[in-house]
């Protein structure tokens, strides 16, 4: 029996002048599909003058039942359009899961390519483009969160982020808090609608500039990663770490071993606790 195959299908993320003439063809001929909300998706081909199609729920809270159905039916040979509300589906979003079960069992999986509101604010930034990596909406939990950035403070790459307006304020705080008053940002909201705004400013500017004006529309961050630091810094960095290892050896704790190297040599405490620990 001939497998069908799984079409990712990038829906327009405000203006529906996005929406490719491939990926409308993709929707006519497809046998049905998942769709995030199928209410939006409803919305969505009404707006494009599309045909009507047999529509499943696929979301987070369903998507391992749900995920096993469509596997049957794309098993059976039938086809399957993949859709989110807006943007490119399995990136931060459960169709990730979908797609390596397809992979699992050597359904074909096609992507449409179209809007991605990552790709879009990172073209748009300012920002250097030639290494980056996404990171997604940060974790409410406080102490997740601390761990994330922390884990980010030496990322050299350009950094991704996504972000509620109603929670912008407290990551713009946590940010600053990570990475330092200086570190460039990118804000951009509402790309392709109608107020859509690119704001480019460093950390403490944009603080200062949301703590006066109330967050709008969905955030994209692109933040600058890390400067390179001088050889001098670098081999300073090398002394450091010899030194610390030399106090472990003679029985101290790192913690101890990090304080008294950081004041000797003049390192900062975080950085070469960090860098030790990866030794």
């Amino acid at each position: 029996m001939t497998l069908g195959t799984l079409y990712l299908v990038a829906t327009p993320i405000g203006n529906l002048g996005d929406f490719s003439p491939r990926a409308r063809q993709t929707m006519e001929e497809v046998d049905f599909i998942a769709a995030e909300d199928t209410r939006v998706t409803k919305k969505l081909l009404s707006a494009l003058q599309l045909p009507s199609k047999p529509l499943v729920s696929y979301f987070e809270h369903n998507r391992r039942q749900r995920g096993e159905e469509i596997l049957a039916r794309l098993l059976a040979g039938e086809s399957c359009a993949l859709v989110t509300d807006a943007g490119t589906p399995a990136v931060s979003d459960p169709g990730e899961d979908l797609v390596a079960l397809c992979a699992q069992h050597d359904v074909p999986v096609i992507p449409v390519p179209g809007c991605c509101a990552a790709v879009c604010a990172l073209a748009a930034s300012g920002l250097p483009t030639g290494r980056w990596c996404f990171e997604g909406f940060l974790s409410v939990n406080k102490k997740a969160r601390r761990e994330h950035l922390d884990a980010l403070k030496d990322e050299k790459r350009t950094m991704i982020f996504y972000e509620a307006p109603h929670k912008l304020r407290q990551t713009l705080d946590d940010l600053r808090a990570a990475f330092g008053d200086a570190r460039r940002i990118s804000l951009s909201r509402e790309i392709t609608k109608l107020h859509e705004e690119t704001l480019r400013l460093t950390l403490a500017e944009a603080v200062d500039y949301f703590a006066e004006n109330a967050p709008r529309g969905e955030f994209v961050l692109i933040l600058e990663g890390a400067p390179d630091l001088p050889p001098q810094e670098d081999d300073r960095m090398e002394r450091a770490l010899a030194a610390v290892q030399a106090r472990l050896e003679a029985g101290e704790t790192l913690k101890d071993a990090v304080k008294m190297v950081s004041a000797d040599l003049g390192v900062k405490k975080n950085a070469l606790y960090q860098a030790a620990l990866k030794e």
